[in-house]
């Protein structure tokens, strides 16, 4: 326990004043208990509330939900963008600006954007539940909505910018297609002519993981880089590389293996093969 406090303080000594007086940054206590309290409402607490009532149909709130996300996620793309992307960014070693530039402070402001949406989404797992979709609650869904929003706390706390920001840059962009495609879902028949790319959705996510890791892997070819907290560079290859292996093992177990179930029950819904959100 002494360990883990003395690691505590040591990141604490790092934390980036910039960012100290935004919602949720002053203590990881409290996003940390939001976090643990969404795992156990998802994974315990919300299927026994909803085991003897009827499903919420909720069609309007997920309309709202979806394309209010779209709308919000576009936005952080463009901050993130305007923020160094397209500006002082190389695409290569970034480090992080820590002056009170407008340019740097706005990085600071995207970068808080990025994790407070990531807070938002874990309406999506709370949607299933309601909607008694519990088949959707999978181990990919819940580790991916609770593991990113806790470990970029730390990074930004620390570190808010840089080339440690382009996987959230990317998977903002991702989550517009995303957030898209679940809005017009709930539109209900009158847009279904037009959803014929479902299947693409776990594509793009696999091409996302990829564009992170490759991006993120020049650290390692570099003769040097000056990025500031190395620690960083391979905590998000390593996320890349899992989140790579999970959404290729649900593209095959939902499009590969899938494909070879009998006509029925691939029309009615294969037991075990979740269609999952796994955003």
């Amino acid at each position: 326990m002494e360990a883990v406090v003395n690691v505590y303080q040591e990141m604490m000594k790092h934390a980036d004043p910039r960012i100290q007086g935004y919602p949720l940054m002053g203590s990881p206590l409290l996003m940390t208990s939001i976090l643990l309290t969404y795992v156990y409402f998802v994974l315990s607490l919300g299927p026994r509330i909803m085991a003897n009532r009827k499903p919420f149909q909720l069609r309007g709130f997920m309309i709202v939900y979806n394309f209010s996300l779209v709308a919000f996620s576009f936005y952080i793309v463009y901050e993130f963008l305007m923020s160094g992307w397209l500006s002082t960014y190389t695409w290569r070693c970034d480090p992080v600006d820590y002056s009170n530039s407008p340019e740097a402070l706005r990085m600071v402001r995207v970068a808080w954007l990025f994790l407070f949406s990531k807070f938002i989404e874990l309406m999506d797992t709370v949607i299933f539940i309601l909607r008694k979709k519990e088949e959707q609650v999978t181990f990919l869904h819940v580790f991916h909505h609770s593991v990113l929003p806790w470990s970029w706390w730390w990074g930004i706390k620390i570190a808010p910018g840089g080339m440690g920001s382009f996987h959230a840059m990317i998977n903002s962009s991702v989550h517009v297609v995303m957030y898209l495609y679940y809005g017009l879902s709930a539109l209900g028949p009158v847009a279904q002519p037009y959803l014929w790319w479902k299947k693409h959705m776990t594509a793009i996510q696999l091409i996302q993981f990829v564009l992170v890791s490759l991006h993120i892997s020049q650290y390692y070819f570099m003769p040097s880089c000056n990025y500031q907290y190395p620690v960083i560079i391979h905590l998000i290859w390593m996320y890349g590389t899992i989140f790579f292996v999970l959404f290729s093992n649900f593209w095959y177990q939902s499009y590969t293996k899938g494909k070879r179930l009998p006509r029925v029950l691939q029309q009615n819904g294969a037991p075990g093969i979740a269609k999952v959100k796994a955003n």
